[in-house]
């Protein structure tokens, strides 16, 4: 099982892109829980996902927030 430990608006990169102009693969995490919010940031459209959905379509981490939570 590969390494989970995402955060509060990190920056991810996930499997498959979103259907939007863009085609981004990129997206910003908004909220944690049961459930994420997720924002492309190809067009800035918020998305909620499932946890476990998210962890399968997760490919990385592209960068950490700076946080110190």
């Amino acid at each position: 099982m590969k390494d989970l430990a995402y955060n509060l608006n990190d920056i991810v990169e996930l499997k498959k892109p979103h259907p939007c102009k863009e085609h981004s693969k990129l997206f910003q995490i908004v909220r944690l829980g049961a459930d994420l919010k997720i924002k492309c940031l190809g067009c800035g459209n918020v998305l909620m996902i499932s946890r476990d959905n998210f962890n399968y379509r997760l490919k990385r981490i592209v960068s950490k927030s700076n946080n110190s939570d």
